[in-house]
């Protein structure tokens, strides 16, 4: 499935390389590395290029030869990181997805929405007041990884941002558990083989989950009627009326408590 999405992008990958300069990782090489990253939950780049020394397997999947040296791995993040900012992860999801509709295993009436939360890689000690980051951006403290009293501080992110994420935010899902540093994702999959559809990463609000799943379904093609299952924080009257006005017959479980539950 990969190589024949990778026929599919080769044009678009040609327009990535640079004719100036030193000769840069292959983005086809860069997309398979970050796969293996995802596929095998490998922490960080270092660890992923210490794989590649050694294990055969992933240097066969990204096409490095016995022979052919490993890529440093400030290389390697900043290649990936301009290769994802553009629209080419997008377009090799959509080609992926695609071959799964063209061999009829995606239903096009019936699907599932969630969020979930994904955690920054930021510590909760560099989440500071917004002026001291403004007045010290290094964070403050002696030391690295200076010690931090938040006993008493009331800390949001109106007042508070975090000095090596600044896009992070202070959120938590539910409400019993901890607030921590971190972004939301979204998926629309369609309910026959669990496949995914569309997928998002937003900034952690009490509202993108909503925001993004009417975006998603305003995106699904055809005109005919669907079904839209979610858990109950999808129960709130704007969503439910927005999603019968696209055609989808919402199916979440009715809220209870001072809430309303939309869904009849």
């Amino acid at each position: 499935m990969v190589d024949k999405a990778f026929e599919q992008l080769s044009d678009k990958f040609s327009e990535l390389y640079s004719h100036t300069g030193r000769p840069s990782i292959a983005p086809e090489s860069l997309l398979r590395a970050a796969l293996l990253q995802i596929f095998y939950s490998i922490r960080s780049e270092r660890l992923l290029l210490e794989q590649l020394v050694y294990n055969l397997f992933f240097r066969w999947f990204v096409g490095l030869k016995m022979d052919d040296s490993v890529w440093n791995h400030s290389v390697f993040s900043k290649n990936r990181d301009r290769l994802l900012n553009t629209e080419i992860a997008a377009v090799f999801f959509a080609a992926i997805r695609d071959q799964a509709a063209q061999k009829k295993l995606m239903s096009d009436e019936h699907f599932t929405v969630d969020g979930a939360l994904l955690e920054a890689w930021a510590s909760m000690k560099s989440y500071q007041p917004k002026d001291s980051v403004k007045n010290d951006p290094s964070g403050g403290g002696s030391g690295k990884n200076p010690t931090v009293n938040f006993r008493g501080q009331k800390r949001k992110n109106d007042t508070h941002q975090s000095v090596t994420d600044p896009e992070a935010k202070l959120y938590k899902k539910p409400r019993d558990q901890q607030a921590k540093l971190c972004y939301l994702g979204h998926a629309l999959m369609e309910n026959r083989n669990g496949l995914v559809v569309d997928i998002r990463v937003t900034l952690a609000n009490g509202t993108a989950e909503r925001k993004e799943a009417i975006e998603m379904v305003e995106k699904v093609p055809g005109k005919h009627r669907i079904t839209l299952g979610a858990d109950k924080g999808y129960d709130i009257t704007d969503f439910v009326e927005r999603m019968r006005f696209l055609n989808a017959t919402p199916h979440f479980p009715k809220t209870e408590g001072t809430l309303q539950s939309m869904v009849a």
